[in-house]
């Protein structure tokens, strides 16, 4: 009796263990979650380790630094500051020309009121690069978008740049051939944008489902017959090139189909922007809250336990593509109306190579697709006041993004250079490569 009168309450005494371990607990996850070599953790280490190398190229590719480097025994110390100035000055650059550059800040506290700041125009410069990443971002993302949702149904959409195109044509169309009021003009041509990529996108999906013909070698294929049906429609007046030019351009689309502009004519930022957000909360809500969902990732881990579980696996093909087609249609619609107002060969650039890459980037999930499309954003709005400061030359954000990619599709060179364990099983993200199903 006396035994049982003097032994704690075993409540008791978990409850005050628990109290004494929650927050070490808590440390341990956060010290294992840096240490391990998981998603979040690689990819921070694989863009950090990305910028450092090109740093390292673009310093060592200047004919400056080089002949420092030449004079390296006689002076070390200047050769170090010559390639240390050269890397840290385009990354300077390039932040002032993405996030928002100190003298612009400076320039907007000297003025006499924040009124004469707004109306000369001081306010709206401290915002400019900010507004310049997202006009680059809003088509990356909704391209990424475009290849990342098939991913999840396991197929991998390599055609966003004719589904691009095809939103492009229609919008453009329905931009300077159809009149309309300002509100209903601009709709109209968003989702003629949406339908000229979804058409794309369901002749893919249409003959995966009934040839089995490999999405990748039909994606590509359409790629070609779009930029060349687009050669062909610019090369007409009857058609849609401008009329009494020999120029390889549409006419100009109406005002009415503009995009509106967020905040004021100062900046490039317009309501593009918010569709792309939009779009990615859309396709996390499709792909998380919802039975079509739920079938295309059950499709994409594997199709055919999906067939015995009575999913229609050719129809979910066939839906994936044509949402898929829609998004990059609407990334064309938003470079028309947002930012070009007409139609030629320079309008659909690379955006749809780099939405592989952003997809890759974001890991095939909407919340990623968007920070990397942002991040890609800013090194393109970043890239010319980079070049025009240092001479650094445009091409090196193509390294930049190639090198990235390198890194973040290498997890055991990463987890490697930085000797982080490997990630536990269940632990947070995952590779998103995991082949195509066929």
């Amino acid at each position: 009796m006396s035994d049982q009168a003097g032994s704690p309450d075993p409540a008791t005494v978990a409850k005050k263990e628990d109290e004494q371990e929650s927050p070490s607990s808590f440390g341990q996850v956060l010290r294992d979650s840096i240490l391990e070599g998981n998603t979040v953790t690689v990819i921070i280490l694989a863009i950090f380790t990305a910028f450092v190398v090109g740093g390292l190229l673009n310093a060592f590719t200047n004919t400056a630094v080089l002949h420092a480097w030449g004079n390296f025994f006689s002076a070390p110390g200047h050769a170090i500051a010559a390639a240390w100035d050269t890397a840290a000055g385009a990354y300077v650059e390039m932040f002032e020309g993405s996030i928002f550059s100190p003298h612009t800040v400076a320039a907007l506290f000297q003025q006499a009121s924040f009124a004469t700041a707004v109306h000369d125009g001081y306010l709206s410069a401290v915002f400019y690069p900010l507004s310049e990443t997202c006009v680059q971002a809003t088509p990356l993302i909704l391209a990424g978008l475009a290849v990342a949702l098939p991913y999840q149904a396991g197929l991998f959409n390599i055609g966003a740049e004719s589904q691009l195109i095809g939103g492009m044509i229609l919008a453009t169309f329905l931009g300077y051939g159809v009149s309309l009021p300002f509100g209903v003009h601009v709709v109209v041509c968003v989702i003629g944008g949406f339908v000229g990529g979804a058409a794309i996108g369901w002749v893919v999906g249409e003959l995966k489902a009934r040839t089995g013909a490999h999405e990748v070698i039909v994606t590509i294929m359409m790629n070609y017959i779009m930029a060349y049906f687009l050669a062909y429609l610019l090369s007409f007046g009857y058609l849609m090139q401008q009329p009494h030019t020999t120029n390889l351009v549409t006419s100009a689309i109406a005002g009415n189909a503009h995009l509106p502009l967020l905040f004021g004519s100062h900046l490039r930022i317009n309501a593009g922007f918010l569709i792309a957000l939009a779009c990615a909360a859309g396709v996390w809500w499709l792909l998380n809250r919802t039975t079509t969902g739920f079938e295309f990732r059950s499709i994409g881990k594997n199709p055919s336990a999906a067939r015995v579980a009575g999913m229609n696996v050719e129809r979910n093909w066939v839906l994936v593509m044509l949402i898929a087609g829609g998004l990059a249609g609407l990334s064309g619609a938003t470079v028309i109306q947002g930012t070009d107002f007409s139609l030629n060969f320079q309008s659909y650039g690379t955006y749809g190579i780099d939405a592989i890459t952003v997809a890759l980037l974001g890991l095939g999930r909407p919340l990623g697709v968007v920070l990397a499309g942002l991040l890609f954003g800013a090194l393109h709005a970043g890239a010319p006041l980079m070049q025009a400061a240092t001479g650094t030359p445009v091409d090196m954000v193509q390294v930049l993004q190639a090198v990235i990619v390198l890194f973040v599709a290498a997890p055991p060179l990463i987890r490697s250079v930085y000797r982080l364990r490997a990630a536990r099983a269940g632990g947070v993200g995952g590779v998103m490569s995991k082949g195509w199903n066929a």
